[in-house]
């Protein structure tokens, strides 16, 4: 449906969570998969997961996106396995819990800044080598609705997701004639994820003073559609950006926060 059966699908931060389920669903969708994290025991465990609900061939490669030898090692062994990588979604990044900027350790700051912003510019600098060698591609960042109103003691997040977008336009504008389209999805509220699970509910708890059922309720009321963003939802506007599909569209920081956010 979505023309996708037999591209090659290179997923980031694809061991568990939304990264580890937007790699089965593009293996749902007939993709051949290269899937990484810093846990090697981690992605091969997903990878013989998704193999088996698939159908689909994976690899699973042990990387730290921030590293040009183990990005440039990643390209290469998913390239030497399938021949090409046709598509790269950009999922690898970390959050910190809310800290001053005058208590924020410097290392951490810089840390949050190299996963989600150099990580992404490495990996779509990497993966459009090959693309451009076959004929063009698609790359998907997945960003967050904080890239579009930055949020009080959340300052690296805030700094490494508004930097995606520019990143995102700059990439699409010069990669846009070798026919590779670069867009990316400002995540809304995820509850279901890992995100929210061990770290948001009960930061934004303490935060508050609220309880964690509280806290989402709180979140739950400020967006117009009345529930949270899933994986699924996330998936299917992947697949669309993915897919020939969305042919004509590059260089978007495409919301999906419910209506939460409108610009």
């Amino acid at each position: 449906m979505h023309d996708l059966a037999g591209k090659v699908a290179l997923v980031t931060g694809a061991s568990r969570g939304l990264g580890r389920q937007l790699a089965e669903r593009l293996g749902r969708e007939g993709c051949e998969l290269i899937i990484c994290s810093r846990s090697l025991e981690e992605i091969q465990a997903a990878a013989g997961e998704i193999e088996i609900a698939t159908g689909s061939n994976v690899l699973a490669v042990e990387a730290d996106v921030t590293s040009k030898a183990a990005v440039e090692a990643m390209v290469a062994r998913g390239v030497e396995r399938f021949s090409t990588i046709d598509l790269l979604v950009c999922n690898a990044g970390i959050v910190g819990s809310a800290t001053p900027i005058h208590d924020f350790d410097l290392d951490r700051w810089r840390r949050i800044v190299e996963v989600n912003l150099f990580g992404y510019f490495l990996c779509a600098r990497e993966a459009s080598r090959i693309m451009i060698d076959h004929g063009g591609g698609a790359i998907v960042q997945i960003n967050s609705r904080t890239a579009k109103r930055g949020t009080a003691k959340n300052s690296a997040y805030a700094a490494s997701k508004g930097g995606g977008i520019s990143l995102t336009q700059s990439l699409s504008a010069e990669l846009a004639a070798h026919d590779i389209r670069v867009n990316c999805i400002c995540v809304g509220s995820v509850f279901e994820s890992d995100l929210w699970q061990d770290v948001l509910f009960e930061d934004y708890a303490e935060r508050y003073g609220l309880t964690s059922e509280q806290v989402k309720a709180k979140y739950l009321a400020a967006i117009p559609l009345g529930r949270g963003c899933t994986y699924q939802d996330v998936a299917d506007l992947v697949v669309f950006l993915l897919s020939d599909q969305s042919s004509y569209i590059t260089g978007q920081a495409i919301n999906l926060t419910g209506g939460e956010v409108v610009w």
